[in-house]
Formats: structure tokens, C-alpha cells, sequence
């Protein structure tokens, strides 16, 4: 006990501070310890050294290894003294004896089993374990914890932050240069956004030149770990080059073509290298030996720009452009004569050029036309790095994914395969996953009955105990976490008779020079079922405004029921929410004198429900924000329905339930839209803007499919 109490006075004269539970697992250690077991102090140093270090605040390294040493000496010395007072037994040692001798408690001090027991240590195993978890837990956030303070639209701050476990050993091969490596392991993770918890004990596994679709439902954080791993607050190894396509380019008098080939940033630091040194050149001001030099490294730029085919790039980046809708004008003209939507293409096309290690992607299709969508599906299928995509468009996932990341319960799962294999896969585990625990559960309940029957059966007591330890033993499954299935529910609306909607030899234009339609004629009932296609910059959501009614034609009537109340959705929905308060608060703005219960119940026919309803609307997600306005488009009562690229920011899910519910709707419908899934759900008719005519195909989106890739490989 006095080498106890010498370690523990050691410990608490060096580390005032320290946990008492760390204190007596380190004096445990020493205490339980041999000279052999520690031949030296940095022998105890490995074993406690980093324990010490974490849990005790303004000491470093060198006050660790001081008292490594001491507690080597206070061994030494400590055992020397016992190995001097080593009791020699006269006679054998009877264990029947002994026995009784533990029992007379004047015996103890003589029993050499009770006199070794004095040196273990005294800590409870519970106790100990509780600490060793705080420890790690406290070590993992002090070593690997990032966190970044994001600004909302409203201007308040959200902290979202990320911890990470980081394998040593690539650590080590990063800190050398020597990872060669172009695979990306993001192993154990945890993601959080403000309090809420996203992801614990995540990891991700990218095998270079995979493509990977990351889907999930809105608001679990897809785009969080996107943003998380481009900031490097999730870290990969540093010689591999990311690029995430977030932001659009900024507008300024770079010419369109110039701005994709200045994304290849090799490619322009040896342009302007060669032109100072022909500049340089050409002035002749310099002597032979420095003439020399000059043009032997001119030699070198010609051969690296001949080896990455520089002078093919031009054609390169004007192919990306023109596959995605830059005609041969726009590309020649500056970026800040372009919208936000086109800055954004343009900064996807920088992406494409560039070709980084690891491509992000987030939602890549809702600034795109179908035409823009097929090109970019071929393009991406010859992609030779990795790429991760956060998309909810099914038919590009299926062109693209080699592989698909499933977010969902704060984790996740990979599959093999495009999203149809794995939406099969997936069905196929879960059935599984439910049998199996069925099956165990009928099993354990066999098992309970025998114990139950048995319990107090002396003659049954073995076989009890072994059911028992049996029972003990088995895994623990769980039953299938069955995800709330997403319902949007429009509300009724009154029928009214025909005509409902109609455009009569409309002609519309800004400036006679452009014309945008000519000599229009279309009309909608109750029961169309509308989808309207065509190339960005055509004139679709001019042709929605009309028929609002927010444009008047310049020749040509627009005829409305005079009952018709029309619930508009707009692309740019997100611009038109107040975002500095909760979506009852949006509602009660917007449509005053309900009791609170009344806009509840409206949210709530749109999923957004409990807690979502008091948050602020800047912290949703973009598909949480496009159900609130659907929720304030409902509070109209409308009988027909105006949407202009309602997917956008959906997930899949919830596409699928709004495509049902259009499909209920009793009014009419008109949307634009892009997305397959959806136009193949409710759409019975689709109208063609294109050369300022709007003409109705019969073979309805499979016919305009088909014109558009033939279109595409005309125009490629």
C-alpha cells in the first residue's frame, strides 16, 4: 500500500488537475506492474503516456516522460524493497488450511495471496470503462473535430461541423508524399448541423473512377457532406485534386470559352510563362548564358503543352459548351451578360474541363433542358476519375451510377449498381433482414417457454441455465425501420365548365427584332394533364406568364373562366419565402385570421410536420422550403395548377408522391418540367416550345425523346 500511496502522491504533486477515475487506472497499472513488464520509462510512456496527455490540461510532452521516469524509479526501488523482505516458508502450505486462515481475519497479513492482492489496483471495472470511453470521445474531438459557422440567407449562423477518425498509417504515407493511392476512405465520421446529428459512425469508400450516386430523403445532409468534404473538414489524402460544382461563376468581361479554359490551371500558368519568356526574348537585353536558359526552358513548356494537347483544349471546351446548350455566340460573349442558371452551367462545365481527382456534383440536372441532360448522361459514362453526385433524377442515376451511397438513420449504406439494381437490392436485404429477425424472435420465444416451464424444475435446472446462456448469446437483430411513406395532399377544388384556359393567335416579344411566339393557339380543361418541353431560353416560362396572365400578348387574346384560381409554383420559389421565420409564421404573413391549428394542418399535408413547422425557414432544406410553398399555393383553394420545375430539390420520394397527388387533383394541371418519372406519372398531353411555335406531340415524351437525340448527335 505504501507504493500505492507513493504513486498517487507522485501523480497528484505533478497533475493537480486529473480525473480521480484516471488516477487510479494509472496507479493500477504501475502498481500491478513488473521491472520486466516495463524494462523502461518509455516502455510506460507507450502505455499511459497519451492517456496523461489528453487528460490533463497545460501539460506537454516532456512533463509526461518526467514522471514516466519517476514512476520507473519508484518501481525499481519499490520492488527491491520487497525482493529484500521476501518471506521464505518453513513448511508446506495446506490449501484446506488456507482456506479457514482467510476466514480469521487475524491470519490475513500472513497469507502471501492476500499479501499480493494489497498491490492490485482497486478501480471499479465499470467505472473504468465509463472513463476510458469519455477519454477516447474527448481525444477524437480535440484530434480530428472541424467546425465552420455557415451563414443562412437570413443572416444567421449555423455551426456545422464534422469529426473524423484518421488512419495512421495514411497519415503517414501522406505526410511522406509516398500515397500513390487515388482510391478515398472516409472511415468512421461524424456529422452534425447546429445540434441536430446527421451521421455517426459513418464511412465512405471511393474507388477512383467510380461514379457514385448519393441519394436519401431531403434534409438528412447530402449536401452537408458534399460541402464537408470539399472544405477538407472531412480529410482525404492531399494529392488528390476535388472540385465541387456549388456555386455559379462570377460575372465579369471573361469571354464564356476563355472562363472554361482558365479552370485548367496548368495548362494557363504555362501559357503566361511562355509568353514572358518569348517577351523577354525578343527584348534581347539578356547575354548568351541567360539566352540559354531561356530557351531551354521554353523547350521544356512546348513539350508538357504538346504531352496535355493544349492546342486541342480550345475544341475541347467549346464541345463541353455547346453540349451544354452554349451556342457558338454565347460562348464568344462574357460571362456577366449571362443569368444565374447559365453562370451555373458554365461553372459545370469549368468542372467537366478541369477533370479533377474527385468530381462532386449536387443536383447537376435542375439547371439543365432534356437535351442538356442526355449529353451530360453520355458525357459522365466516359468519365475517367471518381465522381459523387447528389441527384433525385432516376433515369440519370441509371445512365450514370456505377455504384449508389444510401443516407438514411444517421448512416450509411453502399450498393453495387445503378439505382434500379439497387432500389431491387435493397427491397431484397430488407425482406431478408425481416425473416431473419422474425425468425429468431419465434426462436427466442421457444426458448423463453422451456425456461418459463423449467424454471423451478430441480431436475431441469442444468438445461435451464444452458437455454439461458444460450438466450445470452444470441445476436441482437432488429425488426425493419420502415420509412414514413411521403404524402402531398392538394385540396379539393369546385369543377368549371369549359372553356377553362385558353390562347387565341397570340404573338409575344420584347423587342421586334426577336420575336418569342407567333400566331399561338392552345388551350387546357379541367382534366389536362399538361407537361411543356423544350430547350432552355425557348420561351416556356414566358408561355407560363401568359397564361397567367402576368404578360399581355401583343396581338391575341388570352380567354379564363372567370371562376379560375390558379396556384402558381415557381422555379424560383426559394427567392419568393421569407426566411427569417417558421413556415406557420410564413402562412399566418401570408393568409391571416386562422387559429395556429389550421396552418399546422396545412403544413402538414406536405410533410412538414412537429418540429420542421417552428424552424426557421432558412434552416430547411431546399425540398423542405419547396413543400412549404406548396403548403402557402394550397392556402388559394386553387382549380389549377401552374408549376414551373416543381422537382427541383425534391427527393425521389417525394417526386413519386407528387405525381400521385397531380394525379388526384380534380383541376387542371400545367408544369414544366425535365424530370421522366414525373411527366410519365400524370402527363396525357405535351406541348413543344420551339421557333416560337407551341405544337403538340402525339407520341407524347417517348416521340420527343427520340427528336432530341437525334438533334444531339446532328448538333455533335
Amino acid at each position: 500500500m505504501a507504493a500505492h500511496a507513493s504513486c498517487v502522491e507522485l501523480l497528484g504533486s505533478l497533475f493537480p488537475d486529473i480525473d480521480p477515475q484516471i488516477s487510479d487506472y494509472v496507479t493500477g497499472i504501475i502498481n500491478d506492474s513488473s521491472e520486466d513488464d516495463f524494462e523502461s520509462p518509455q516502455d510506460i510512456y507507450d502505455a499511459i503516456g497519451d492517456l496523461l496527455l489528453n487528460s490533463a490540461t497545460g501539460k506537454t510532452e516532456d512533463d509526461v516522460k518526467d514522471i514516466c521516469e519517476k514512476f520507473h524509479g519508484l518501481m525499481k526501488s519499490t520492488q527491491s524493497s520487497e525482493a529484500a523482505e521476501h518471506k521464505v516458508l518453513n513448511s508446506p502450505i495446506q490449501l484446506g488450511s488456507l482456506s479457514r486462515d482467510l476466514i480469521d481475519s487475524s491470519l490475513e497479513n500472513q497469507s502471501i495471496w492476500l499479501a499480493k492482492k494489497e498491490t492490485v489496483s482497486q478501480v471499479d471495472q465499470k467505472k473504468l470503462e465509463k472513463a476510458e470511453a469519455k477519454i477516447q470521445k474527448k481525444n477524437e474531438k480535440r484530434a480530428n473535430q472541424t467546425t465552420s459557422v455557415k451563414k443562412t440567407p437570413n443572416g444567421t449562423c449555423e455551426l456545422a461541423s464534422a469529426s473524423q477518425q484518421l488512419n495512421r498509417r495514411d497519415i503517414k504515407l501522406d505526410s511522406s508524399g509516398s500515397n500513390k493511392s487515388y482510391d478515398i476512405r472516409i472511415e468512421n465520421f461524424d456529422v452534425s448541423y447546429g445540434e441536430k446529428s446527421l451521421l455517426t459512425n459513418a464511412s465512405i469508400h471511393l474507388i477512383y473512377g467510380h461514379r457514385y450516386g448519393f441519394v436519401g430523403r431531403n434534409g438528412l445532409g447530402k449536401t452537408t457532406v458534399l460541402k464537408m468534404i470539399s472544405s477538407a473538414q472531412l480529410r482525404i489524402p492531399s494529392h488528390i485534386t476535388i472540385l465541387h460544382v456549388e456555386q455559379e461563376v462570377v460575372g465579369d468581361d471573361t469571354l464564356a470559352l476563355q472562363s472554361v479554359l482558365e479552370s485548367d490551371e496548368k495548362r494557363e500558368k504555362l501559357l503566361k510563362e511562355e509568353k514572358e519568356i518569348n517577351a523577354k526574348l525578343h527584348k534581347k537585353e539578356q547575354n548568351d548564358n541567360k539566352s540559354d536558359m531561356l530557351s531551354s526552358r521554353l523547350n521544356e513548356i512546348y513539350q508538357q503543352l504538346e504531352a496535355m494537347e493544349a492546342d486541342k483544349a480550345p475544341a475541347k471546351a467549346a464541345v463541353i459548351l455547346a453540349g451544354l446548350g452554349f451556342s457558338p455566340k454565347m460562348q464568344s460573349s462574357p460571362t456577366r451578360e449571362f443569368s444565374g442558371g447559365w453562370r451555373m452551367r458554365l461553372a459545370l462545365a469549368r468542372a467537366l474541363f478541369s477533370k479533377p481527382d474527385l468530381l462532386l456534383l449536387d443536383e447537376p440536372t435542375n439547371m439543365l433542358d432534356m437535351k442538356a441532360i442526355i449529353w451530360l448522361e453520355n458525357y459522365l459514362q466516359t468519365w475517367a476519375t471518381t465522381i459523387l453526385v447528389v441527384s433525385h433524377d432516376r433515369q440519370f442515376l441509371n445512365a450514370v451510377a456505377t455504384d449508389i451511397f444510401h443516407l438514411h438513420s444517421n448512416r450509411i449504406d453502399s450498393y453495387k449498381g445503378n439505382y434500379e439494381i439497387f432500389r431491387k437490392t435493397r427491397e431484397d436485404r430488407l425482406k431478408n433482414q425481416q425473416k431473419e429477425y422474425e425468425a429468431q424472435q419465434q426462436y427466442r420465444e421457444h426458448i423463453q417457454i422451456f425456461i418459463d416451464r423449467f424454471r423451478y424444475n430441480a431436475n431441469r435446472a442444468s438445461q435451464v441455465q444452458s437455454k439461458l446462456k444460450l438466450l445470452e448469446k444470441l445476436p441482437e437483430l432488429k425488426p425493419v425501420e420502415k420509412e414514413t411513406e411521403v404524402i402531398l395532399k392538394f385540396p379539393d377544388c369546385d369543377k368549371l365548365s369549359p372553356p377553362i384556359l385558353q390562347l387565341d393567335e397570340i404573338d409575344f416579344y420584347y423587342n421586334k427584332d426577336k420575336i418569342i411566339f407567333k400566331n399561338i393557339c392552345v388551350n387546357a380543361s379541367m382534366e389536362s394533364r399538361i407537361c411543356i418541353v423544350g430547350e432552355n431560353g425557348a420561351g416556356k416560362t414566358t408561355l407560363l406568364k401568359i397564361l397567367l396572365g402576368e404578360l399581355n400578348p401583343v396581338r391575341g387574346l388570352r380567354n379564363a373562366h372567370r371562376n379560375l384560381k390558379i396556384g402558381y409554383f415557381s422555379q424560383h420559389h426559394v427567392d419568393q419565402l421569407e426566411m427569417d421565420v417558421s413556415s406557420v409564421e410564413l402562412l399566418a404573413l401570408r393568409f391571416p385570421g386562422k387559429p395556429i391549428e389550421q396552418y399546422r394542418s396545412i403544413l402538414g399535408s406536405f410533410g412538414i410536420t412537429g418540429e420542421l413547422a417552428t424552424r426557421s425557414v432558412a434552416t430547411l432544406s431546399g425540398g423542405q422550403k419547396s413543400r412549404v410553398a406548396f403548403a402557402a399555393m394550397s392556402c388559394l383553394h386553387p382549380n389549377f395548377f401552374i408549376l414551373d420545375e416543381p422537382t427541383n430539390h425534391l427527393d425521389m420520394e417525394t417526386i413519386e408522391a407528387l405525381g400521385k397527388s397531380l394525379h388526384k387533383f380534380q383541376g387542371g394541371v400545367i408544369l414544366v418540367s425535365h424530370d421522366e418519372r414525373l411527366i410519365r406519372l400524370i402527363c396525357n398531353e405535351l406541348w413543344v416550345v420551339q421557333n416560337g411555335t407551341v405544337s403538340s406531340l402525339e407520341g407524347g415524351f417517348d416521340e420527343y425523346k427520340q427528336i432530341v437525340e437525334k438533334e444531339l448527335q446532328v448538333t455533335l
